[in-house]
């Protein structure tokens, strides 16, 4: 064909072809194939502060409230990684269920009391040389607050830049002033219902930080102990019983020995022993059978034998000297006189035995060292006990053998201040390092003859979370909530468990165990693990001795050790805090404020400890969810529970199992007799890739910050959204870069979306009646796909989004209908149906899959939506698709995927023609393809396989085909033999026809493409 030009007055001039391209409707969007989303995610939350989304979202709310009740952060520094997984995921659920129809609103808070920031300020002082003593505690408090407040506001930044959407203008905060005022009147609650009781009991304290701790506020890591035997000799007898311990130093406050019904014990004489070995020739001991070789190996014994029974009977009746009793009396002080009996005297003259269901013969000796001021079951046994050991005349009161820094005090005679010339054993110093307190306590029992063998245990052992130092259990007074009294009971200091069942109300236990079981919990295996916790956990230590921190607001009449109740006090109290704050309780003059004039001051103290935070977060749920002046957005929820439709979920990490979910549940059963949520939502930690936790010294952490910086948050969004999030969860730079291809693919699939529907135009579209079968097939995709996402959405699964949308646009869209319509949406005519239905069904999957991703991919979504709409707002203002049922069609798509098999079996043949360079397109191809199903070749019969298979041509064929014939082991019957198409190229489409040239005007292109030329010319597009 020769080459023609156009000359200057349009007439076409010999010697070149026509530039085709410029008459095909390609692809054209300014929306760029890079995201740069580092870039342009900033501009999107600009411009959404501009127009004022959120409060548009709160306008467009629907009736039925769906509350997210944000589980407070700490405020006290840049957040990690797992703070991006959380937060995400709860803007995942809250913009999900607002797209599914809700009145979805998220608050978010902040924790902002408590031990971290104390430290930081003490950090503060020690530099300056500061003393913090020295310094007003109303003027510390507000160093407190001021260093919360600016941690907010970088947290409350960092949040926002990974796309969550809030309330952030107005957060809740533990340290406002109505919320501190609320958390004081919650905790007045307890006192007047009767479970608040201050006493005596071990609790876990950390010399480091000077405080008590709860459970939640302590994990497990290894340490080396040593591990010791020792004997205490049985009065009247000439054995002695040996208990095991890992912990030699709580054997000054031991008061009694634990057994068991269960186990078998018998006396063990010792036959031959090596000189100067601890335990001698001819002693006897008492051990449980299945442990005696276990304890005279570890003695070094040669040999023993066992001489006789020792039955449970015998054991509770019996006492044991005291193992160091002998040592005071063999090291009297100089001053025997005014020193001695009153030490000797310390430690008690016999040692009861007594029963523990907690004695095992696992490990140890089958005996349990018991000492009441050092462990909860110790105490409990103790307690359990008073009556009996009273009648036995048997002192029940329990020593205070360490002090709050770690110290021994007089209470543990031979080790405290005056027995070591003002130089008392330490346990723990005020670094968290191991004291001399043990090797002391060892070398007093190997001095007193009672030490049997003495080793190191590698195992775990308590630890701050927030020091990472061990804790040590101590007898100290503080502030408890009973777990197991009554709460309609009056007020008392007794430490009686509750009433047999039938009295008026239930424990606080009973009721939130009956809450958990009403309760939704996601994963299910939630339910299990939060029942075991409440089951099994002590009264409530609440009681803190630091100075941050909400008050327990409480006067104790010093006359009977009672709480004061009365509503007047309680409400000054609790309108000065929402007025003033919290510091009003420390300024001086408060107790005659708040008692006068109905009481005299001088009758009572004022208490000092602050509540622990885990009650401050535990309330939130009383100052967010049910002040609706401060929250109006959260106003009127009605629980579905009261009949209502409303629902309130909390999303936290699994190990709130222990902390907020639990604090919550128990101080809203404690004060409301229900929890405070209808579903409960966990997630997992986040690991690195190798499945290690991460730390900044092992130098494996990833920060969202570098995330964001690099790749873009929705990057980051992605990733939490495709993962597993029950589960651990990993993520670094290999893990990373499969998101970002991921997200590449569907960025460039709207992007063409984008582009092809440049040439949109409503009035030249047709309807799904007139859409031919590939179109409706799509379109049934779509009506499948809402179903699927709606319910995954709803049941908070956003990996089954994510992975039925990459599915769909990367396989039934990109490698499919979108590969096979390209050439009837670049090339058809403009009056062409097939064109207009397939930029018709372009526009709804566009549409819909756009609004799917929103939650997930917040800004490309948003960037992608206005690049189609540009008169719209936000996408984020938008509900999910309602996708017409008509559009599904079972039949329609069972027959196409008997297509697509066939279809599989050509494309693997072509791609083995274009591997060996025997075509290089599709198109270049004529495959002949043989059916040996007759009813499935009349399938392909009633399409245009050739343009589904993108080749120039195609033949089908009856038959199983030649043996050299191509097949796919999953489609048996099928078999392709390649071959090339007949014909010249068409310069336009490239499709090869011997067509191509039919058309004398257009002697280089196809009759089709012909046509296409005829009506762009005719409406002035060509020349």
């Amino acid at each position: 064909m020769d080459k023609q030009t156009i000359g200057v007055g349009g007439e076409r001039l010999a010697g070149s072809r026509p530039d085709y391209s410029k008459t095909l409707f390609l692809p054209r969007t300014d929306f760029p194939m890079r995201g740069g989303l580092p870039k342009k995610e900033p501009k999107l939350l600009a411009r959404w502060r501009e127009i004022g989304l959120y409060q548009r979202l709160r306008e467009a709310g629907q009736s039925r409230k769906f509350v997210l009740h944000d589980g407070p952060p700490y405020a006290n520094g840049n957040i990690h990684i797992g703070h991006a997984l959380n937060k995400i995921l709860k803007d995942l659920v809250t913009r999900s269920q607002r797209m599914l129809g809700k009145d979805s609103n998220y608050v978010p808070g902040w924790d902002c009391h408590g031990l971290p920031i104390e430290w930081k300020i003490e950090e503060n002082y020690r530099a300056k040389g500061k003393n913090k003593d020295a310094v007003p505690i109303n003027e510390f408090r507000r160093e407190c607050r001021a260093f919360a407040e600016h941690w907010v506001g970088v947290q409350s930044e960092e949040f926002q830049r990974l796309g969550v959407t809030g309330d952030w203008d107005h957060p809740y905060l533990t340290m406002s002033f109505p919320a501190e005022a609320q958390i004081a009147r919650e905790i007045m609650k307890f006192a007047a219902n009767g479970t608040l009781y201050r006493g005596s009991k071990p609790v876990m304290w950390s010399v480091v930080e000077k405080t008590a701790l709860a459970e939640a506020e302590v994990e497990y890591e290894e340490i080396v102990s040593d591990a010791i035997y020792v004997a205490f000799p049985l009065k009247g007898d000439a054995a002695s019983v040996v208990i095991w311990t890992t912990t030699p130093w709580t054997l000054p406050g031991n008061r009694a020995i634990s057994f068991s019904h269960r186990i078998t014990y018998g006396r063990y004489r010792v036959t031959a022993s090596p000189e100067g070995n601890w335990a001698k020739v001819g002693a006897v001991y008492i051990v449980a059978d299945k442990l005696a070789s276990e304890v005279f190996k570890s003695a070094k014994v040669e040999a023993y034998e066992r001489i006789g029974d020792v039955s449970a009977r015998f054991l509770s009746a019996s006492v044991c000297d005291h193992p160091l009793r002998k040592f005071i009396e063999s090291n009297p002080p100089d001053d025997y006189s005014a020193a001695f009996d009153f030490r000797a005297n310390m430690y008690p003259p016999e040692v009861p035995l007594l029963y523990g269901d907690h004695v095992t013969d696992d490990t140890g000796t089958g005996f349990v060292h018991t000492a009441p001021g050092h462990g909860r079951e110790d105490f409990d046994i103790w307690m359990a006990n008073q009556r009996d050991l009273a009648l036995r005349h048997i002192d029940t009161s329990i020593p205070y053998t360490v002090d709050a820094d770690g110290f021994f005090t007089d209470e543990a005679p031979g080790f405290g201040p005056r027995d070591t010339g003002g130089h008392p054993k330490r346990v723990i110093d005020d670094k968290g390092n191991k004291g001399d307190a043990n090797e002391a306590v060892i070398k007093a029992l190997i001095a007193a003859g009672h030490l049997l063998a003495h080793g190191k245990l590698k195992h775990q052992y308590p630890h701050s979370w927030r020091s990472k130092k061990p804790v040590i259990f101590r007898n100290t007074p503080q502030w408890f909530i009973a777990m197991d009294w009554r709460m309609d009971r009056e007020p008392s200091d007794s430490l009686e468990p509750c009433e047999p069942e039938g009295s008026r109300s239930k424990t606080l236990r009973e009721t939130a165990l009956g809450e958990i079981a009403r309760t939704q919990w996601t994963p299910a295996a939630g339910e299990n693990r939060i029942t075991g916790m409440i089951a099994s956990r002590p009264d409530w230590v609440v009681s803190r001795q630091r100075a941050w921190g909400v008050p327990i607001a409480l006067f104790v009449e010093k006359r009977t050790q009672t709480p004061l109740t009365d509503p007047l006090v309680n409400a000054r109290i609790v309108e000065a805090f929402r007025k003033e704050g919290a510091d009003a309780w420390f300024e001086p003059g408060a107790a005659q404020r708040f008692l006068s004039p109905d009481y005299n001051p001088d009758d009572f103290e004022k208490v000092a400890d602050v509540l622990d935070v885990w009650f401050d977060s535990g309330s939130t749920h009383a100052f967010v969810l049910e002040d609706p002046q401060a929250f109006p957005s959260l106003a009127e929820i009605h629980r579905k529970r009261d009949g209502g439709p409303d629902e309130i979920l909390y999303l936290e990490g699994s190990d709130q199992h222990r902390g907020w979910f639990q604090s919550s549940l128990l101080e809203s059963c404690g004060t409301r007799g229900r929890a405070p949520y209808d579903a409960v939502l966990t997630h997992g930690f986040v690991l690195d890739e190798k499945g290690q936790k991460m730390s900044k010294s092992a130098g494996n952490v990833t920060a969202p910050q570098t995330i964001i910086k690099d790749v873009g948050a929705d990057i980051l969004r992605l990733w939490v959204a495709a993962s597993d999030y029950s589960d651990d969860m990993r993520i670094g730079p290999e893990i990373l870069k499969t998101f970002v291809e991921t997200y590449r693919k569907l960025r460039n699939t709207i992007r063409w979306m984008l582009g092809s529907l440049a040439h949109y135009e409503l009035a030249n579209t047709t309807g799904f009646e007139a859409m031919g079968e590939l179109e409706r097939l799509m379109l049934h995709r779509l009506a499948v796909l809402d179903g699927e996402i709606r319910d995954a959405y709803e049941q908070f699964d956003y990996k089954r989004v994510v992975a039925r949308l990459t599915a769909f646009l990367n396989t039934d869209l990109s490698a499919f209908y979108f590969d096979i319509r390209k050439d009837t949406l670049y090339c058809e005519p403009p009056s062409s149906e097939k064109r207009r239905a397939a930029i018709a069904a372009v526009e709804r999957i566009f549409r819909s899959v756009t609004l799917w991703l929103a939650p997930v991919l917040v800004f490309t979504s948003e960037e992608a939506w206005l690049a189609r709409y540009p008169e719209v707002v936000s996408v984020h203002l938008e509900a999910f698709p309602k996708i017409p049922s008509a559009w599904r069609d079972e039949a329609l798509a069972e027959k196409w995927e008997q297509i697509r098999r066939v279809r599989s079996v050509v494309t693997g043949a072509l791609e083995i023609e274009r591997a060996q360079k025997r075509i290089g397109s599709s198109l270049e191809a004529a495959p002949r393809v043989f059916v040996a199903d007759a009813g499935l070749r009349a399938v392909l019969g009633t399409i245009d396989f050739a343009e589904v298979c993108i080749t120039s041509d195609i033949a089908i064929e009856a038959g199983e085909g030649p043996i050299g014939a191509f097949r796919l082991s999953g489609t048996p019957g099928v078999a392709v033999l390649p071959a090339l198409a007949e014909g010249r190229k068409c310069a336009r489409s490239w499709k090869i026809s011997p067509l191509v040239g039919s058309d004398p005007e257009f002697p280089d292109v196809s009759p089709r493409d012909a046509r296409a030329l005829r009506e762009l010319r005719a409406m002035g597009q060509w020349p």
